[in-house]
């Protein structure tokens, strides 16, 4: 005899719940009619046989013949469905030209949720949905709202640490370089382009083998890699001979200034600092930062990330092509950027 022998009162128009979806199951497996059901859940009768007819599922019988019977899981199933694709639950609703835009610029394009919705917003471009950064990350969050889109498919979300600005401590073994404590005010404000900051960013095993020599201009953001091939002063000093050769009497104008913490790829300042083309001329000043101070080269910083979406860290370096390399560096400065109204550091430039 079943055990649901009571008629419920409930809620005019309130939607089925998984638990009476399994009662209609056993009602229905101990011989109820519809109209029974209804009585005894306290629903209408419609409302039990469009459930019914929505949750049935073929069987297999044993003489290989199929029956049809209601399954409570697939009703569930069917209405939770149903519910995602629902207009009004969600801003984006129906609009699927939106999230497969953001699904390519996101896993194919290693756009972050911000740079998506800010190019959208910055070139105008037409969507049925309109939705904010934030709700964005929440659809992400939510882990079904996109079909191929996961909050792994994201840039690394890392803790922000607290900057120990009264902790600077002096490069001992970086005496003879000129400190950053005396580098020009004026760099400070990103106003003037020209002041650039440098940095390694190494593959395998800290730095053994080839290694990206990476430039950030502080003011636009702009970036330039240069593949070395293996991380050492001499490198360093030869890859910026070749960057001079290439601007010749221009480099001057576009590198006024460089600032690099203190590895030892980049101690010697001399070899930074003189010309390559100018017989007895400095190209440019360079200034090193303090020990264990990153956020002095904070644009550095930011942008090493940016290459880690492409070069994580464990990669060969070695194996890495100069092809690559370029597509990386156009990447970057084609990345729209808040900061800049999401216009680009290129964009920036012209």
């Amino acid at each position: 005899m079943s055990q649901i022998n009571n008629t419920t009162k409930s809620k005019r128009f309130k939607h089925l719940t998984l638990r009476e979806r399994y009662q209609i199951e056993i009602l229905l497996k101990e011989k109820h009619t519809p109209f029974e059901i209804a009585k005894i859940l306290g629903k209408g009768v419609r409302t039990i046989e469009r459930e019914i007819k929505k949750g049935k599922v073929k069987l297999l019988n044993s003489d290989l013949t199929y029956r049809e019977e209601y399954c409570a899981d697939a009703g569930q199933r069917i209405y939770e469905e149903n519910a995602r694709n629902k207009g009004p639950m969600l801003k984006i609703g129906k609009d699927h030209k939106l999230v497969k835009h953001i699904e390519k610029k996101i896993i194919k394009d290693k756009f972050s949720p911000d740079a998506v919705i800010g190019e959208i917003r910055e070139k105008g471009m037409k969507f049925e949905a309109n939705i904010s950064t934030k709700t964005l990350y929440n659809y992400i969050d939510r882990g079904d709202v996109f079909l191929n889109l996961t909050n792994k498919d994201l840039p690394t979300k890392r803790e922000k640490k607290k900057r120990g600005y009264n902790k600077v401590k002096i490069a001992h073994k970086n005496l003879k370089g000129t400190s950053i404590e005396e580098r020009p005010a004026e760099v400070e404000l990103r106003e003037e382009y020209g002041h650039w900051e440098m940095d390694c960013v190494v593959g395998k095993r800290e730095g053994k083998g080839a290694v990206l020599l990476v430039l950030s201009e502080r003011s636009i953001r702009e970036e330039i890699i240069i593949k070395l091939p293996r991380k050492t002063q001499e490198a360093v000093v030869a890859a910026l001979d070749k960057l001079e050769t290439s601007h010749k009497k221009g480099f001057r104008e576009k590198f006024k200034t460089i600032t690099v913490d203190n590895g030892a790829e980049f101690l010697d300042h001399k070899g930074i600092e003189r010309s390559k083309i100018g017989e007895g001329e400095n190209r440019v000043k360079v200034y090193y930062a303090h020990p264990y101070s990153s956020w002095e080269r904070g644009t550095n910083e930011n942008i090493n990330k940016l290459i880690r979406r492409f070069i994580p860290k464990g990669t060969n370096i070695d194996e890495v092509s100069e092809e690559r390399i370029k597509y990386i560096e156009n990447w970057i400065n084609n990345y729209p950027r808040r900061i800049f109204g999401y216009k680009s550091s290129k964009e920036m430039a012209a």
